[in-house]
């Protein structure tokens, strides 16, 4: 990295560190949740509970793997004194989340066995 541009205010690089590290507490939670819906619901239809789980799941190694991405692409245009990069996936993962608790709104409200 130290490769890139020149070496930005540490400000800006601790900062860009703790949106990093932000991403990766979001991306246990929702890891987490994956495995507490499939652990403590087994009385959720199968389809339904593996679902919502893999849903998490799959949303949470997303989370992990944008987050390296975009904490290098955030550092390397610091450095080129670039505008930092747009990105797109907080609203996709928002989207994803919202549908997951939708989904877990209905299966409540409706009863867990169907």
């Amino acid at each position: 990295m130290r490769d890139y541009g020149e070496t930005p205010d540490y400000r800006f690089s601790l900062a860009n560190e703790r949106t990093f590290l932000a991403w990766l507490r979001t991306a246990l939670a929702l890891i987490g949740g994956g495995f507490a819906v499939d652990q403590f619901l087994p009385d959720l239809r199968w389809g339904l509970r593996v679902g919502l789980a893999l849903a998490l799941l799959a949303a949470g190694a997303l989370c992990a793997l944008r987050a390296v991405n975009h904490w290098v692409r955030c550092e390397r245009a610091m450095r080129r004194g670039e505008d930092l990069p747009v990105s797109r996936f907080p609203a996709l993962l928002s989207v994803v989340v919202a549908g997951v608790a939708v989904v877990m709104v209905v299966v409540v409200l409706v009863g867990w066995e169907g």
